[in-house]
């Protein structure tokens, strides 16, 4: 479907846009296509975080940009905070956008007490990397356990907070918990039990880890330069570790692959707010779909950008999520910002131990 310009925007000069977004999501390339579709100049600045883009909005109040791109799960943090204004969904085209994430998104913490704050523009997961030669995985045996396994001993990364969500599924699964693992998103008293057997875990298993990320470019370093051969990273860093052509599969593990959701939400000092949404709409055509899913890695939400896809990417897709495994993924929950904080002390645990 073409992006039509609403009306007031011309294809000589309809103002600027000013776009926070992950690194590696906006390429030049993105930003001429939607100035040459609307007319209107963008500028885009990269974060590495959820925690530092948050962390950015709360120190300006919610001031300095148009657009941001958080986590959907860390939607209400923005809405506590009082950072995000309220979608006006008349003005979104909707019908561009994949059913199932409209729907998913409503659940999942774009929609806080019945007014939505976010437009969801792709969606991704973290799992497993592996060295297709030196460590193999296969399908329906691969498991978040193997990265704990002795003979992996200081040939492993992992992020520091989903580490200890991925060993804790997997300890789950051996029934090693005293509580379900989501009922840690619900409850202080339900985290601190599960996490204190989690962490326990991950410190006695720590010699595996040869190098902690907290940003894609660490994660790839850790494959590329510092000898890891199996880690729990985003699929967007093994697909592009493989682009580059290393020996490297992304696989979901028997336990369920985590799976996030993105979108694009307004800060409530976004000076630039037709062009906000002239940007949403453009997002969610086939073509800015396909253009944004080949650049950043990751899965657009826009109908018909798969089709659009180079060959490279739809088997990078095929491989990473081969026969049910897309009915097995494991959405985060909302993470209310008592969670986070406690997920914070956690991970310092785990870090410092």
């Amino acid at each position: 479907m073409p992006f039509i310009a609403r009306p007031g925007f011309s294809q000589s000069s309809s103002g600027e846009l000013r776009i926070a977004a992950w690194a590696g999501y906006i390429s030049p390339e993105m930003l001429a296509a939607f100035e040459k579709a609307t007319g209107i100049r963008a500028t885009y600045t990269p974060y590495g975080t959820n925690d530092e883009i948050l962390n950015l909005m709360k120190v300006n109040q919610g001031q300095g940009f148009d657009v941001i791109w958080p986590a959907l799960d860390r939607v209400p943090n923005y809405v506590e905070a009082g950072l995000v204004q309220v979608i006006d969904e008349s003005r979104v085209e909707w019908d561009r956008c994949i059913d199932s994430a409209i729907r998913s998104s409503e659940k999942l913490g774009a929609v806080v007490d019945g007014k939505r704050y976010q437009v969801p523009t792709d969606w991704g997961t973290e799992a497993i990397a592996f060295d297709t030669e030196k460590a193999p995985m296969i399908w329906g045996k691969a498991s978040y356990g193997d990265l704990w396994a002795p003979e992996m001993a200081g040939k492993v990364t992992v992020r520091g907070h989903s580490a200890l969500v991925g060993l804790g599924l997997w300890l789950e699964a051996e029934g090693r918990l005293p509580r379900p693992l989501l009922d840690s998103f619900a409850s202080e008293e339900a985290m601190r039990a599960n996490y204190d057997v989690i962490l326990q875990e991950a410190i006695a298993r720590k010699a595996n880890i040869a190098q902690f990320w907290s940003t894609q470019n660490e994660a790839q370093g850790a494959f590329r330069t510092n000898g890891c051969v199996l880690g729990q990273t985003w699929d967007s860093t093994a697909a592009g570790l493989s682009e580059e052509g290393m020996k490297l599969g992304y696989i979901s593990p028997k336990e369920g692959a985590l799976a996030w959701m993105e979108g694009i939400s307004l800060p409530v000092g976004a000076e630039n707010v037709d062009q906000a949404y002239a940007f949403i709409n453009w997002m969610l055509t086939a073509e800015a779909g396909a253009m944004y899913a080949s650049h950043a890695r990751v899965n657009s939400t826009a109908k018909g950008a798969e089709a659009l896809l180079p060959a490279h990417a739809r088997s990078f897709f095929e491989s990473a999520y081969p026969e049910n495994a897309l009915d097995g993924l494991w959405w985060w929950p909302v993470q209310e910002s008592w969670f986070v904080e406690l997920r914070g002390e956690y991970q310092d645990r785990f870090l410092s131990a």
